[in-house]
């Protein structure tokens, strides 16, 4: 059952009877209720929107803009006076149309965020007509309340909503600029190869996972199968839940994040509309993804095998973590330069993590009781692809004399009973390396009250000498919402280095900066995020309930992890 923040709502008496009467002397028509499909969108400003997670909110209104079309200039102050009047209970957005840049958007001055609509997918999705087409979503329903023009019925729409009168779409007349949707209609008659355009990218993207014996749900072997799954991976493409792991790429890139193309979603979405043509190509490349693929270490025979205690994973329910300690022998400081994780059973293997600790530590190690904390982190395991994690040149991650790792395990069921296995191997430089590898954990300790849905956190670590920032990695629970990485020199402005607009808990990777960064000492790094206790989370298991801080899954923590090494 679902538990929905309560909205405010303004009842005025008898507006249900005069509001049915202006509907009907209007040359608005009202029809069967029009169903929309969810996407998610990045705003200018890079923030995370997703219609299905506007719940709290009795409506979400929608302008389609060009900033060279005066309806559409025209029917942004109109909802600007809307905005003002309806802010408390109704969401209002942009729509770019037009494919500008983030800093053309801010330069238009909106009173509501713009979304970015590369190629216009969204836009096509929605059968969006012009610049200045104004569409009210009930967010719940993932229908439409209204598709018009910026006139008074939409006014009108919005009070009905307000006083629980609206049900079957309204649609008026729209005086708008027509958008060219040039590509669509081409690909319709030429639509992209199944063989050389459309299955390839489901190759190099999502079977890593989605094979037989992988981590996804259902396996990509066949066109048939991707003709099955097609509506599953239209919706996933639009709201942006697959793949997994992306990431704000005008913020900071990361080999780790998993991201397709503007025209990669076209090709995939443009070959759907045009009804999935098998094409001639004779070979399917789905068919030739390999089945249960052979593991093999990247790096050859590692140095060490670490070998975990074996995980016994039932056939059903949800997984709380697992937390194990692997004793190690050594009896002088090792330093290890690269390792691969070989998992037991990857259809059941979500993630893990894994630290270097003292004897006397587990997995949490100081983060118990210190906001901030330097830490030997080893690193993660993901489904995918799985290579061995190579240092940079001349760094590596020390493991002391008489040291242990702790690992946390985080299992999904698929059926059946299984035994994981998983090992770790190791491979270590044979004389120290210039540079220790640290992680330094930054937290901060909070409560979210109940229904809350953007409680903002902010913390920060100020360096006291030059180091190199090589990668981060955020860490919430399933509250999660938004977190990124800022770096600020003294007397300078915050400059965001990475950031995850949409967290979700369950893909926690360690993301290593393409561009490592310097920084010189008395150098603040920020991370600032947000929580959504509210019904509007689809991963909250309760919205009902007050949050605190804690280690365990049910509690929230928020900790942004900086792994980086002294550059002097």
């Amino acid at each position: 059952m679902k538990f929905m923040t309560p909205s405010k709502r303004t009842v005025r008496p008898g507006l249900i009877f005069s509001t049915l009467l202006i509907v009907l002397a209007s040359t608005a028509t009202l029809g069967a209720t029009e169903r929309v499909g969810d996407f998610a969108l990045l705003d200018a400003e890079g923030r995370f929107h997703q219609l299905s997670r506007y719940q709290h909110r009795d409506a979400v209104v929608l302008l389609a803009y060009d900033s060279a079309c005066s309806a559409a200039s025209a029917g942004a102050a109109e909802l600007a006076r809307l905005r003002d009047e309806y802010s408390e209970t109704i969401e209002f957005l942009a729509l770019d149309v037009t494919d500008a840049t983030r800093s053309e958007q801010l330069q238009w001055s909106l009173p509501f965020p713009v979304l970015g609509d590369e190629l216009k997918l969204v836009s096509e999705s929605l059968s969006v007509s012009a610049a200045g087409e104004v569409l009210v979503f009930n967010p719940e329903r993932m229908s439409l309340f209204y598709r018009g023009g910026v006139e008074e019925m939409l006014g009108q729409t919005l009070q009905a909503v307000i006083d629980g009168d609206a049900s079957d779409t309204v649609t008026t007349d729209i005086s708008g600029c027509d958008i060219d949707y040039a590509d669509l209609a081409m690909h319709k008659q030429n639509p992209p190869d199944y063989s050389t355009e459309v299955a390839p990218i489901i190759v190099d993207n999502c079977a890593i996972c989605h094979h037989w014996g992988g981590a996804g749900p259902f396996p990509f072997d066949s066109y048939v199968s991707l003709l099955g799954w097609s509506p599953m991976v239209r919706e996933v493409v639009l709201n942006k839940r697959m793949p997994p792991m992306q990431v704000d790429e005008e913020s900071g890139t990361s080999a780790n994040a998993h991201e397709l193309s503007a025209e990669e979603k076209q090709k995939l979405l443009h070959w759907m509309d045009a009804g999935a043509p098998r094409g001639d190509g004779e070979v399917d490349p789905l068919e030739q993804v390999p089945v249960d693929p052979e593991f093999e270490w990247q790096l050859g025979e590692p140095d060490f095998l670490v070998e975990a205690p074996t995980n016994v994973i039932p056939a059903v329910g949800i997984q709380d973590y697992k937390y194990l300690e692997v004793e190690l022998p050594f009896e002088q400081d090792m330093w290890v330069r690269a390792f691969q994780y070989s998992p037991g059973d990857p259809r059941v293997l979500h993630h893990l993590m894994t630290f270097i600790v003292a004897p006397d530590e587990d997995f949490w190690g100081p983060e118990k009781h210190e906001k901030t904390s330097a830490r030997r982190f080893l690193g993660s395991f993901i489904p995918g692809s799985n290579p061995a994690t190579v240092f940079p040149e001349n760094t590596g991650v020390r493991i002391p004399a008489g040291h242990k790792l702790a690992l946390q395990f985080h299992y999904v069921t698929n059926g059946l009973e299984i035994d994981d296995n998983t090992r770790i191997g190791l491979y270590f430089s044979d004389t120290p390396p210039e540079k220790e590898l640290m992680t330094r954990a930054v937290s901060e300790r909070f409560t979210i009250a109940p229904g809350d849905t953007e409680h903002l956190i902010a913390t920060s670590f100020e360096f006291d000498e030059p180091v190199q920032l090589l990668a981060v990695r955020s860490r919430m629970n399933y509250r999660g919402k938004h977190m990124k990485f800022s770096v600020q020199e003294a007397g300078a402005d915050k400059h965001v280095v990475f950031s995850i607009p949409a967290y979700n808990y369950g893909w926690q990777p360690h993301y290593w900066l393409d561009q490592p960064r310097k920084l010189a000492a008395g150098t603040r790094v920020h991370v600032e995020g947000a929580f959504d206790n509210s019904g509007s989370n689809p991963f909250n298991p309760d919205p009902r309930e007050e949050v605190s801080w804690g280690l365990e899954s049910h509690d929230e923590m928020f900790t942004g992890y900086l792994t980086y090494f002294v550059d002097k």
